[in-house]
């Protein structure tokens, strides 16, 4: 079975002064394909402090979703990790859970004889 890990953003919230990102709802789902399907999940809500004069500010109106996932990454990081070897752990975490779904299950049917 191939598991795929896909990254999301549900929802932001944002000030609308200066169009500053307050709070990012994110989530990672590892989903193996076949059946039944196993997933597992890690997500949050990345609290930020916008500061509209800083070099590197983005408006609300002008983000994409690879900007705010990037900003997810980085607060993931622990230790000397970079970014991607964040994001990395939490697939690679994710993914064993899903393997151990899988293993568990390997032995056993359902559904039934009729």
């Amino acid at each position: 079975m191939a598991i795929t890990n896909t990254w999301s953003v549900s929802n932001m919230v944002h000030e609308d002064s200066d169009g500053g990102v307050i709070t990012v709802y994110w989530s990672m789902v590892a989903a193996s394909d076949g059946t039944p399907s196993y997933t597992a999940t890690e997500g949050g809500k990345l609290r930020l402090t916008p500061d509209a004069d800083a070099d590197d500010f983005v408006a609300y109106d002008s983000l994409t979703e690879a900007t705010v996932l990037g900003w997810v990454y980085d607060s993931l990081i622990e230790g000397d990790e970079t970014a991607t070897e964040a994001k990395t752990r939490i697939e690679n975490e994710r993914t064993a859970k899903v393997n151990a779904q899988i293993t568990k299950n390997a032995d056993t049917s359902t559904g039934m004889p009729w």
